[in-house]
C-alpha cells in the first residue's frame, strides 16, 4: 500500500488552508455585503464573530482531520469506530465539495473570461453601462462561452492536483497567493490614491451608530454569517489539510494564523473596492453586480482603466482558483483514501465529474433559464448556493462541533499537541452549549430570510 502524502512545510499548509478559505467569499461577497449593511460596524462584528464562530470550529475541523489522517469520511470511521451517528451525516456534508466546484467553477470561469476581455481590450469599446451589463449577459447567454471557460478552471485545477501534494499543489498555491498578496498590494496603492479615499475608507472603518440602530437584527445577522461562511468550514475542506500535517505544531496557533490571513485579504478587499467605488460615485451596497458591472463601468472610465481592470479581475482569478485547487484536492484525497486509486487518475475523474456537473449551473442562464427552482428569477446557481450555503456548511460544522465536544478530552489532546498557542480547556461549556446553537440559530435564520 502507498505511503499516504505530506506537506513539505507549515508554509505550504498555511498557504493552502489560507488559499481553500480564500475566495470569492472574501473578494466579491464581503465588500458588498459589508456596504449594505453600514461599513465600519458590520466589520467590527464580523470580527467579533470571526473569534466567537471560526476560531473554535477551525481548529476542531483541523483536529479531526489530524487525528484521523484521512478525508473527512475515513477520519469519521477512524475516530467514531464507523458510527453510523457520526459517519452518515459527515458523509453528506461532505459531498458538498462537489456542490460547491459545481457552480463555483461556473463563477471562477467569467473572472477568467474578464481578464481576457481586458488584456485583448474588448471590455474597453464598451462606452456605456448598457454596453457592459451586456457583455455580461452575453457571457452567461451563451453555454459554449461560459462552459468554455468552466472547463479552463476545471483543467488549471486537474492540473494542478495530478502532479503531486507536496511537488504541484503546495508549489502551485504557494506561488498563487504570494501573487495574489502583490496584486493586493498594488490594487489598494491605486485605490488609495483616488480622490474619494478618505470618504470611502471612513464609511468602511468607521462605525455608523445610526445606520445600526435602523436594523439590528439583520447586521448582526450578516456579519455573523459572512465570519460562519468565509472560512469554509463545515465539509471538510479544512480536515483533509489537518490530515497531511505533523504534529509539532499546536492547532489553535495555525487557526488564528489562517484566520488572521483570510481576514487581511477580505479586509484589503474593501480598501481596494470602496475607495474606487466612493470615487466614481457607485453604489457599495449595489450587490453581485458590483463586480461584473458597477467596477467595469469605473474602468472603462478612468485614466490607465484596461490596465486596472486587468490586474483586479487576475486578482479575483486567482484568489477563486486557490479555493479550486484546495476543494479538487479534498474530493482527491477521498477518491485516493476510499478507492485506492492513483493520484493521475483521480485527478482527471475528479475533473470529468465536476465538468459534467457544472454544466447545469452553466445552463441555468441560457438553456434552463425558464427553470426557475426558488422562484421568479431564480436559477440552478441559486438552487445550489442554497443548498450548500444555507444548509450543508451550517450543518455540517455542527456535527464536528458536537463531535468535538462528546469527545473533548481527545479534542484537546489533539489540537494541544506540540509547540505554540493552546486551545483553552475552560472554553468547554461554551463549545459545547452555546456554539450549537448559534450555528443552529443561522441555520434557522438562513431560512427566515429566504422565505422573508
Amino acid at each position: 500500500m502507498e505511503k499516504r502524502e505530506s506537506l513539505g512545510s507549515r508554509l505550504g499548509f498555511i498557504m493552502l488552508s489560507v488559499g481553500c478559505a480564500v475566495g470569492l467569499g472574501n473578494v466579491w461577497r464581503f465588500p458588498y455585503v459589508a456596504g449594505a449593511y453600514g461599513g465600519g460596524i458590520f466589520v467590527l462584528l464580523y470580527l467579533l464573530f470571526l473569534l466567537l464562530l471560526g476560531f473554535p470550529i477551525l481548529t476542531m475541523e483541523l483536529a479531526v482531520g489530524r487525528a484521523g489522517g484521512a478525508n473527512l469520511i475515513g477520519c469519521m470511521r477512524n475516530l467514531a469506530g464507523n458510527s453510523r451517528r457520526w459517519v452518515i451525516p459527515v458523509k453528506i456534508c461532505f459531498f458538498g465539495n462537489l456542490l460547491l466546484m459545481m457552480y463555483y467553477t461556473v463563477i471562477s470561469g467569467w473572472l477568467f473570461a474578464y481578464v481576457r476581455y481586458y488584456i485583448d481590450g474588448s471590455m474597453m469599446q464598451c462606452g456605456t453601462a448598457a454596453e457592459i451589463s451586456g457583455k455580461f449577459g452575453s457571457l452567461v447567454s451563451s453555454p459554449w462561452s461560459s462552459g468554455g471557460y468552466m472547463l479552463l478552471v476545471v483543467t488549471a485545477g486537474v492540473v494542478m492536483c495530478s502532479g503531486g501534494l507536496q511537488k504541484s499543489v503546495e508549489k502551485s498555491v504557494k506561488v498563487m497567493m504570494f501573487l495574489l498578496f502583490l496584486l493586493i498590494a498594488i490594487l489598494a496603492g491605486y485605490a488609495l490614491s483616488t480622490p474619494g479615499a478618505a470618504q470611502g475608507m471612513s464609511f468602511y472603518l468607521k462605525p455608523d451608530w445610526k445606520a445600526f440602530s435602523g436594523d439590528i437584527g439583520a447586521t448582526v445577522f450578516a456579519a455573523m454569517g459572512q465570519a460562519f461562511f468565509t472560512l469554509s468550514i463545515g465539509v471538510g475542506s479544512m480536515a483533509i489539510f489537518g490530515s497531511y500535517i505533523g504534529r509539532e505544531r499546536r492547532l489553535a496557533g495555525e487557526s488564528v494564523l489562517i484566520i488572521a490571513l483570510d481576514t487581511l485579504i477580505a479586509f484589503f478587499a474593501g480598501v481596494i473596492i470602496f475607495p474606487i467605488c466612493f470615487s466614481y460615485g457607485v453604489d457599495v451596497g449595489s450587490g453581485p453586480s458590483l463586480i461584473f458591472e458597477s467596477l467595469p463601468n469605473i474602468f472603462a472610465h478612468m485614466h490607465g482603466g484596461r490596465w486596472w481592470g486587468m490586474v483586479f479581475f487576475i486578482f479575483l482569478a486567482l484568489a477563486a482558483l486557490t479555493t479550486v485547487v484546495a476543494v479538487f484536492e479534498n474530493l482527491i484525497a477521498f477518491l485516493i483514501d476510499e478507492m485506492k486509486l492513483k493520484r493521475r487518475t483521480a485527478s482527471v475523474l475528479t475533473g470529468i465529474a465536476v465538468a459534467v456537473l457544472s454544466l447545469p449551473c452553466v445552463f441555468g442562464f441560457n438553456l434552463w433559464k425558464e427553470f426557475q427552482p426558488l422562484g421568479k428569477e431564480t436559477n440552478v446557481l441559486d438552487l445550489e448556493d442554497f443548498i450548500m450555503s444555507q444548509n450543508l456548511l451550517p450543518l455540517g460544522a455542527l456535527v464536528t462541533v458536537l463531535f468535538c465536544t462528546s469527545r473533548w478530552q481527545l479534542f484537546i489532546n489533539e489540537s494541544n499537541f506540540g509547540n505554540g498557542m493552546k486551545f483553552p480547556e475552560k472554553l468547554y461549556f461554551y463549545c459545547k452549549y452555546i456554539l450549537p446553537v448559534i450555528v443552529l440559530v443561522i441555520f434557522i435564520w438562513g431560512y427566515v430570510q429566504f422565505f422573508k
